[in-house]
């Protein structure tokens, strides 16, 4: 085991990745001898030479394009959008493209090998071009996974799983964790299943659920709530789809209540979907209504990032609500 930032993990995966199978190319904006915005792939270009990964032009779409055309081929590509912000360019190829590839010619064809990483979320002072949570938007498309780890750990065996996936894999990778998680991650090879949650502590008086940087605002508010006697279960999803239904339901039927948060709009985000497939699971066990602790229905404001951001202790007062409700 190696101490590993998120970033850290995250280049790593790619390394091993590259190590492993000649197929798996790198690509993005600013990705080679530059190493990307954030570092994530620095010294790959120098170990696996310019033909392996390489600079592109700023188009998230010709990016997405590219890619999808090298996966159809047989490639691996791995490609990164340099904010998620910026993804939506990219959207239609990746939503049309992309993930209807292997329907529309009867699995003939497929874009398997594809993988289109991109940092996400708020807390660094990004503002509105540098602070979204998009995932929802993909989570509505058949013929995607969408995956979002909370940890070093995480990252890098979601990332190998993501990578070597017989699907399109968009991994979002929280970058206001990108040096602020540390952890223990092997230095092997590794994966992590995809579609499976993690319950991350086990509890019995209400259920909380996240995935991403808001896991370190959820874990906080738990901490808070078990000083006033409050048992909470914490699960990270992980993988937002195919999400695992039957890890929820089953702590839902436990104890009775559900909390969901993400750092994204409330209206349309993630959270309405489990909120309704919940009390379709569980709506006789349920003690009191599923709450939601989300971002406003704003542009992610600047000079306003604290009260926009779901923290803790909006966390922790839902979570009170919900218990004496």
């Amino acid at each position: 085991m190696a101490k590993m930032n998120l970033l850290q993990a995250v280049n790593n995966a790619l390394d091993l990745a590259m190590a492993n199978d000649k197929r798996v190319v790198c690509f993005g904006e600013d990705i080679g001898k530059f190493g990307g915005v954030f570092r994530a792939t620095s010294n790959l270009q120098d170990k696996y030479g310019r033909a392996r990964c390489f600079n592109t032009p700023l188009t998230e779409q010709g990016i997405a394009g590219f890619a999808i055309g090298m996966a159809a081929q047989g490639h691996v590509p791995v490609a990164e959008m340099q904010f998620a912000d910026y993804i939506f360019p990219a959207f239609d190829q990746i939503v049309n493209e992309a993930a209807k590839f292997r329907y529309r010619s009867g699995n003939q064809f497929n874009v398997a090998g594809l993988t289109i990483r991109t940092p996400y979320g708020g807390g660094i002072a990004g503002g509105l071009y540098h602070s979204q949570s998009p995932e929802a938007y993909f989570t509505q498309t058949p013929g995607l996974k969408v995956v979002v780890p909370s940890t070093p750990y995480q990252a890098k065996g979601l990332l190998l799983a993501a990578i070597r996936d017989p699907n399109p894999v968009i991994f979002f990778e929280p970058k206001r964790l990108y040096r602020a998680a540390v952890g223990e991650v092997p230095e092997d090879d590794f994966e992590l299943p995809l579609g499976v949650a993690e319950v991350v502590k086990e509890g019995s008086d209400i259920t909380l659920l996240a995935w991403g940087a808001q896991m370190e605002h959820l874990q906080a508010a738990a901490g808070m709530a078990e000083a006033e006697g409050i048992s909470c279960e914490v699960i990270d999803l992980r993988t937002l789809l195919p999400w695992d239904v039957e890890t929820v339901a089953k702590s839902v039927k436990k104890t009775g209540r559900l909390l969901i948060t993400h750092e994204a709009p409330i209206t349309g985000g993630f959270a309405g979907e489990i909120a309704a497939t919940i009390q379709d699971h569980c709506f006789l066990y349920l003690e009191s209504p599923i709450a939601r602790v989300c971002g406003l229905d704003t542009p992610f404001p600047l000079v306003h990032e604290k009260e926009y951001m779901p923290d803790q202790y909006k966390i922790f007062e839902a979570i009170k609500n919900s218990i004496h409700y």
